[in-house]
Parts: structure tokens; sequence; C-alpha cells
């Protein structure tokens, strides 16, 4: 399942939640309800974005590498290179952006500049993507949206506590988890309408631009008339996200398990246009109508075990069985997937994935609250979380080509192995939880 597939809206997803927990324990708005129109204006803006983000990570991007290729391999190592970069992008300019935000002294407001003009360039990075010919072309406007449309991410949550008082950011929490999948939903739905490369990028791109605007009009955004006597640099953005793993082992491990299990379910989506192709020999419409499928059989598992999971956790009190549990559903599907004999195996595989991830999801985020090394520090220490959502986004594909490869060598192939290997790396995290001794 980003920045990025379901697994970057989980990475989305898990980021967005992390801010909007550690958002709790920083002042802003303390009374009152939000402004009228704030929460549709968000709830519209974070869908349009993801659409246009994810739509890319889903489908657009696996074809558009294909098509300027030569060969298969080439464009599986392209790809994985292209999405390995752009991950490490997003993970730099989320929080960059959000905290430049902070700082920012515009008549316009904080957010308002960094949403509006985020998304305008995003739109110009899509089309030239659409109309690229070389892979260094896509690469560069790649970057360039992962770190547009991840800094209208981060200024749009900064939001929260600007405008919400904090007894209502559990709901405002729970309505941007919902924009993540209808976002994927509503990219896999569109593109099946959308015929060559050029549309399938400036259109989920165009939907953004609207969406965010919408959002950027009706915002009453703060306004911030001084500069924050604080330094800001270098220095102080790289050491927000280091800690101590001997001083905080639980910590530490819950680091750990989180990377591992999201490493396994990272490389799902992004090479699955080209599995489906290869080894089933369907079309390239065909491949996207099956995506399509996928991510509804993957979504409506992931609403039914993330609340499942949670509340179950907090009813018997124990998180680390249901993480470990949920892990191990995850690695079932992805030995499903490998194996796959048909297209029906391969959207069962996706349902159980899905399954597994939701609650884990769910049930790890309660975890990493109750393991925190300074509640002060919440929001250092859930952006430092952040970085074990987000960095397998970067290293699973781009090391993915080496392993399919490697694969193509064998009698099992190169996706089984792909998907095999992602199985054994998430069974490890899975494990590894029980290493974690101040939870039950």
């Amino acid at each position: 399942m980003t920045e990025s597939s379901v697994a970057g809206a989980a990475t989305s997803l898990g980021a967005q939640s992390d801010l909007l927990l550690a958002e709790s324990a920083i002042p802003g708005k303390q009374g009152g309800r939000a402004p009228r129109g704030f929460i549709p204006g968000l709830a519209f803006s974070n869908f349009g974005v993801y659409l246009a983000l994810l739509t890319p990570v889903m489908v657009s991007l696996a074809f558009k590498v294909q098509h300027i290729t030569s060969s298969a391999a080439e464009a599986t190592a392209q790809l994985g290179m292209i999405m390995g970069v752009g991950a490490l992008f997003a993970l730099i300019c989320n929080p960059l952006i959000g905290r430049l935000s902070d700082r920012t002294t515009s008549r316009f407001g904080m957010r308002r500049p960094w949403m509006l003009g985020g998304v305008i360039v995003a739109l110009g990075a899509f089309a030239l993507i659409g109309v690229a010919t070389s892979i260094w072309i896509v690469l560069l406007a790649w970057c360039i949206v992962q770190a547009a449309l991840n800094g209208v991410l981060a200024a749009s949550t900064a939001t929260v506590p600007d405008q919400v008082p904090v007894s209502g950011r559990g709901k405002v929490s729970g309505i941007i988890g919902l924009t993540t999948p209808l976002g994927i939903l509503g990219g896999s739905f569109l593109v099946n309408f959308l015929a060559d490369d050029i549309s399938r990028f400036v259109v989920p791109g165009v939907i953004a631009v609207i969406a965010v605007t919408v959002f950027v009009v009706v915002l009453k955004d703060r306004v911030l008339t001084e500069k924050p006597s604080e330094r800001y640099g270098v220095k102080e953005f790289f050491g927000s996200f280091v800690f101590n793993p001997r001083k905080h082992p639980d910590f530490g491990w819950t680091w750990l398990t989180k990377f591992l299990v999201m490493f396994g379910y990272a490389g799902i989506a992004t090479f699955l246009p080209f599995y489906l192709v290869e080894q089933f020999k369907l079309s390239e419409q065909d491949a996207i109508g099956t995506i399509l499928m996928a991510n509804l059989a993957s979504m409506a598992a992931m609403a039914v075990s993330g609340p499942i999971g949670g509340i179950l956790s907090d009813k018997i009190g124990k998180r680390r069985p249901f993480v470990a549990v949920a892990g191990g559903v995850m690695v079932i599907g992805l030995v499903v997937l490998a194996f796959a004999p048909s297209v029906g195996a391969v959207l069962v595989a996706q349902a159980i994935i899905g399954f597994g991830a939701g609650s884990f999801m769910s049930v790890d985020m309660a975890l990493a609250t109750e393991v925190l090394p300074n509640a002060a520090d919440a929001a250092k220490d859930l952006g430092v979380l952040n970085i074990a959502n987000a960095l397998p986004q970067s290293i699973a594909p781009a090391i993915a080509p080496a392993i399919i490869a490697f694969g193509a060598t064998t009698a099992l192939g190169g996706y089984t192995v792909y998907y095999l290997f992602g199985a054994l790396v998430a069974l490890a995290g899975a494990v590894l939880v029980y290493r974690i001794k101040g939870v039950k």
C-alpha cells in the first residue's frame, strides 16, 4: 500500500497521525470550535493532494517509465531509483517546510503561501513528467512533486493546532485519516479514464490545485508579525531527529519494529503494475483495472481491522500481541502475493495485507505513545518515529531492482523472490516487538 502506493498512503497517514498526536501537547487554539468551513476545507485539500500524489505512485509513474525505457529490466531499475530518491525528498521536505511555515511572516498568513505555492509548483512538475522523454527529467520533476506536495501537507496539517481546540483534534485526525484511502480509491478510479501520460499526471494535479485553492480561500490563517527569536538552522533541523537507543531501548525497538514491517510493506504497489503485466500478461488497461480492485480490497480490509485492533487492544490492555499478529498477517499476505497463481489470488493477497496493515498501524501507534522518552518532546520523538515510516519508502524501491534481477536468475522468478524478501523482513519486525519490555 508515501510519499507515498498504499504503502505511501500508510506512510502519509502515519505522518499526519503522528503530528496530530504531538499537537495535543502544543499550545494553540484553546477554546471554542473550529472556524466554519475549516474541517471540510482541510478534508477536501488533503483528498486532492493525496489523489495527485498517490495516483502516480500506484499506476502512472510505472507506466510512464515503461514508455520511455527499452526493456522491462531497465524500467524496473529506473522506477526503483526514481521512487527511492523522491521518497528522500519527501522525508526531508515535510518536516522542513512545516517548520519554515512556523516562522513565516507573510501578510497572507503562515500556512497559505506554502500550500498554494506548493500545489502550483507540483502541477508544473506533473506536466513536465507527462511530456518528458528522459528518465532524468522524470526524476527531477518527481523530486519537485514530492518536495512541493509534502510541503503542502505539512503546512495544511499545521493549521490544525492553529484553528482547532485540543478537544476537537481527534475528530480532525479521523477525517484526515479518511482522506488517504479516499484519495487512493479516487485516483485508482480516475486513471481508468485517462489514456495517455500527460492526462494521467496533469488531471490529478489540476484536481489538487482546485482542492487546495478552496481551502486557502476559506482558511482564516494566522498572521505572524515577528519571526521567532530562536535560531533554526541545519544543526537544529537534523538534531530534532536524534535519540539515544541505549538510553531509551523500548523506543529504539519500537522504531526498529516499525521500520522492518513498513519495509516489507513499502514496495508492494510500486512494482505491482510491472508484476501484473509480466506475471499474468495483462494489458496496461487491464492492469490499471486490477490495481483499482486490489486497492478496494485492501482498503476495505483496513477499514475493518484498524478499529477492531485498536478497540481490542485497549480492552485487553495489551499491545505487543496485536502488533505481532498484525505483522504476521501481513507476512502471510506477502507470501500469497509472491506465489499468486492468478489475478484473483493477487486480490486476496492484497486484502490479507490490508487487514494486517490496518491493525498494525492503529495498535503500533498506540504502543509508540507509551514508550516516548519524554512527554515534553512528543513532537520531536514522533518525528523520529515517522522516519521509520518514511525511510523504507526510499530504501525498498532503491534495492528492489537488484533483488528482482537476482530472483529472475532463480527458479522462483524475480517478483516472487522480492515479495518473499519483504515477507522475511516484515516477519523480523513482528518478532522483535517482544524486545519492548515496558509495554505488555
